[in-house]
């Protein structure tokens, strides 16, 4: 890396606030007695009060959101709020006082919110953490004081709660769901809030005397107006480390947490069939019970356990159309995997920014792969029964936090899985998936509240094969291991540097091997590729990986560069995520951020990058130089946009396994705005554009996201999405051919591809009260693909095309085969009925009661149904009525869980 490309850095996105709905920047004030080696920022907040007391309460208190308890008397009140948004460090708009109590069992928490206008405080219902443009108060605590972590519990004008746990000093994740109780109630003069929290969901040190963080934060809707007691300025960073600190607290002890969370549940599947198939046919009941435990060990670790998990998810995949060799990422939707997960995140520690450009990023810990479908191969039977998704037997955990030690150990064990196989006239069962067991570690320190940390993660599969058949088609073992870390370069934590460093290994047969040197993530097989070998001898894979980051964190000039590299047999796709390996890459990028309204203003950001990438062999694979810009007007719409130049490069990929081509430049452009998110009715409208030199792509698209709500109870929103691609580099298949010298002997085949695609996201949410919600999701997608033409590389390391049918070759696409010399003694090749369309339709209905804290019921349908056909005609109404037509799977389910705190 030269030193003019080290100079050109990183900036921010949009700001983004710090809270509940977003990751999260807030603002600052000094925290009294703080290190000399740990300054506190000097962009702190005007009138942040030195400290608040909390009281203990000595009478009664009933959460009913109406502030009449003798007790809010007695308290000492919080009154010296200051504006984020819109209007930086101004007195707030409208009066909030606060109050905090605590008795041995729980903390309470008080606010009333006066307004000049009552009737316009905006409450609006929605799911638990759903963010809604909605009038908010949230209190924010860091028990630990390390500046660094802790959590947040808030409600909304009409009663929906929201919670979460603060990390990384800049972030938020709303994942967690806390068993507390929280009320609001109207007033003449505007609105009120009270909250019980138990010390059950608290984690704190032991100590006769507490001192906690804390902070408060009130959302006034129709002024888009956040006031805090302390934030984060828009140019400047740290949030947790700002927060107020809180005394009083004394006699306190971390409570022993002891949840039982029992479940039954029961599915009806009713699902497309072949006649005669005896697997499928009416409707097949699957019901199921289990139990998930909560148990404090001590005053600061947890386990959490499951026997017989159910880990059926609520939320459909929305469903793809994937041309590409790269697998698609899905997010995580289980509740127990999505709890406490922020303890696992490595290598993003430090740093409120983790920019890439062209970096594919390696995902070391990928939960999805924990009780996916069967992988194993079934065959030699005309009916297969396949299990949907692997049962997990049991899964575990263990997090906390040891002095200034975090800890997180995870372990699950997942089934062995037969499909059940037929001919008609016997029936037999064939394993798919071996007996498994999952485990990760992750341990991590810190100094300084925050100001260096160090970190490691190791993760382990190990499979049990009761079939050797799948000893050949899946890793035996599987182990990941990384070391990360970060440390502020200056006393005022301006400037951080952090990074980590992994390694993998992957054990299997010798056939297993040689197919994981050849997939997508690797293609060791590249026969233009010196630094690359197919090993048919090894029973082993493994490589490293790392990546460094150098990111300004205050100030409105933002700054950030990063250098990474994945080495040629790195793997951790047994539990991670990772796209590709054999990659060297680094960006920069400046940015400068106008926080200071104007008259037609409210904050501007600009940004300018340049990055390349190479692979191990010296290949030049991405070099590209790209801008956006951000802005939000006094209207509070804004307009985002991004322009990109990419220029000429070597693609190694694009063969998949075969020779490098020439990757011609390109411009790429995008633009999104959206309209005031105060409005009842609201939108965002969107276009992007894409034009590659000779003819390699031409691609443009349309996106619109629509939101109307007619009522505080009911919101729609429609998303439609249009796009048209034509690409001339659209990869269809190889074949070997010993003739076809110039490329190593084998023909590699492309299309000019016409694609259009439609589809949209329908969301209805009917939100009855905070507890009880409809929810309704629709899907719809049509998808089709036209080849144009069908043609063969000439030469590697060019772009240079023979197309079927010209120079002496000829096509017959009726027939389906092509011959790269017409007469010539080159074989004719079979290339099918490329030619596509697409058409499904997906989506649910969800009823959702928490009938009493932590206790819910659900009600739910899923509807699943699709069609193919082997034409490229976009024809919206045939598509209809194909998808009409077509058979679909149905599933209902109802799931009962019940919380116990014995």
């Amino acid at each position: 890396m030269t030193a003019a490309a080290l100079l050109l850095l990183l900036a921010t996105a949009p700001p983004q606030l710090a809270t509940a709905d977003t990751a999260r920047r807030g603002g600052g004030a000094r925290e009294p007695g703080a290190r000399a080696a740990e300054p506190a920022p000097t962009d702190r907040a005007v009138n942040a009060p030195a400290r608040v007391h909390a009281r203990r309460l000595t009478t009664p208190i009933r959460v009913d959101g109406r502030l009449d308890d003798a007790a809010w008397a007695q308290a000492d009140s919080v009154t010296a709020f200051v504006q984020r948004e819109p209007d930086e460090r101004a007195a707030p708009t409208q009066a909030t006082i606060a109050w905090v109590l605590y008795d041995d069992a729980a903390l309470y928490v008080a606010a009333r919110l006066d307004d000049t206008a009552p009737d316009s405080v905006r409450a609006l219902l929605a799911r638990r953490d759903r963010w809604m443009p909605a009038d908010r108060f949230t209190v924010m605590l860091d028990p630990y004081q390390d500046r660094r972590t802790g959590v947040f519990f808030g409600l909304n004008a009409a009663g929906t709660q929201y919670d979460g746990t603060l990390l990384n000093d800049d972030w938020d994740d709303d994942t967690w769901d806390g068993v507390w109780v929280g009320k609001v109630a109207r007033t003449p003069t505007g609105w009120s809030v009270e909250m019980r929290i138990p010390l059950s969901q608290l984690r704190f040190n032991p100590g006769d005397a507490q001192v906690w963080g804390i902070n408060f934060r009130r959302d006034i809707a129709r002024r888009n107006e956040r006031d805090f007691l302390t934030f984060t300025p828009t140019n400047g960073a740290g949030f947790v480390s700002r927060f107020i600190p809180m005394d009083g607290i004394t006699g306190l002890s971390p409570k022993p947490r002891r949840e039982l969370l029992p479940y039954v549940t029961n599915r009806a599947q009713s699902l497309v069939a072949d006649p005669g198939d005896p697997f499928r046919g009416g409707t097949r009941m699957l019901p199921n019970v289990g139990l998930d435990a909560k148990l404090g060990l001590g005053n600061n670790l947890t386990l959490d356990a499951s026997v017989n998990p159910d880990f059926g998810q609520v939320e459909v995949d929305p469903a793809v159309v994937n041309l590409t060799d790269v697998e698609v990422f899905f997010e995580e939707r289980r509740p127990f995997f999505l709890e406490g997960q922020s303890i696992f995140q490595f290598g993003a520690g430090g740093s409120n920014n983790f920019w890439g450009f062209n970096w594919f990023g390696v995902d070391f810990l990928y939960t999805r792969r924990i009780g996916r479908s069967p992988r194993g191969s079934a065959s030699g039977a005309r009916w297969i029964d396949r299990p949907q998704g692997t049962q997990l037997l049991g899964a575990a955990k263990l997090s906390g936090r040891i002095g200034d030690w975090t800890l997180g150990v995870m372990n699950a064990t997942t089934n062995r899985e037969s499909a059940r196989l037929s001919d008609g006239d016997r029936t037999w069962a064939q394993e798919v998936e071996p007996l498994a067991n999952y485990s990760t570690v992750r341990v991590n320190r810190e100094w300084k509240k925050g100001f260096r940390g160090l970190g490691v993660l190791g993760t382990s599969v190990l499979r049990d094969f009761a079939d050797p058949r799948l000893m050949d088609q899946m890793n035996g073992s599987a182990q990941g291991a990384g070391l990360d870390g970060w440390t502020f370069l200056d006393a005022n934590r301006v400037w951080v540097l952090s990074g980590w460093v992994g390694g993998s290994r992957i054990t299997g047969t010798r056939q297993q091997m040689i197919a994981q040197q050849r997939n997508s993530v690797h293609y060791f097989q590249r026969p233009d590729a010196p630094h690359l070998r197919v090993d048919s001898m090894a029973t082993s894979l493994d490589g490293v990986a790392g990546r460094i980051t150098l990111n300004k964190q205050r100030g409105n000039w933002a700054v950030n560069s990063a250098f990474g590299l994945i080495s040629p047999g790195f793997d951790v796709n047994d539990l991670g995520f990772q796209a590709r390996a054999d990659h060297i890459n680094w960006h920069g990028v400046v940015g400068y951020r106008w926080t200071q309204p104007t008259s037609w203003y409210q904050r501007v950001n600009l940004n300018v990058a340049l990055a390349q990438s190479w692979d191990f062999g010296g290949n030049h694979v991405n070099n590209f130089l790209w801008t956006n810009g951000w802005i939000r007007f006094k209207g509070f719409n804004s307009l985002n946009w991004n322009v990109s130049r990419s220029f000429e490069v070597t693609d190694v990929r694009l063969t998949r396994g075969g020779p490098a081509m020439l990757r011609p430049s390109d411009v790429r452009g995008s633009v999104w705005y959206n309209s005031d998110d105060r409005k009842s009715f609201t939108y965002g409208v969107g276009m992007f554009a894409t034009r590659m030199a000779e003819g390699a792509d031409r691609s443009w698209g349309v996106d619109l996201a629509t939101e109307w709500r007619p009522s505080s109870s009911l919101t729609l929103r429609v998303s439609p999405s249009f796009s048209r691609t034509l690409t001339g580099r659209q990869y269809l298949q190889a074949v070997r051919d010993p003739l076809a010298t110039a490329t190593f002997g084998a023909r590699y085949l492309f299309g000019d591809l016409e694609q259009t695609s439609l589809s949209a996201n329908i969301r209805a949410n009917w939100i009855f009260t905070p507890r009880l919600s409809f929810e309704l999701f629709v899907q719809p997608l049509v998808s089709s693909g036209r080849y144009m033409a069908v043609k063969e590389l000439r030469t590697p390391r060019t772009f240079s095309f023979l197309t079927y049918g010209t120079a002496g070759s000829t096509i017959d696409r009726a027939a389906g085969t092509a011959d790269p010399d017409g007469a010539g003694p080159a074989p004719a090749i079979r290339i099918g009925q490329p030619d596509f369309t697409f058409v499904s339709l997906r989506g649910n209905a969800v009823i959702r009661w928490e009938y009493v804290p932590g206790s819910t019921l659900f009600l739910v349908w899923t509807q699943n149904r699709n069609a193919s056909l082997a034409n490229g005609d976009f024809d919206l109404g045939r598509a209809v009525g194909d998808l009409r037509q077509a058979p679909s799977d149905n599933v209902f389910a109802v799931k009962v869980t019940y919380w116990l705190n014995p």
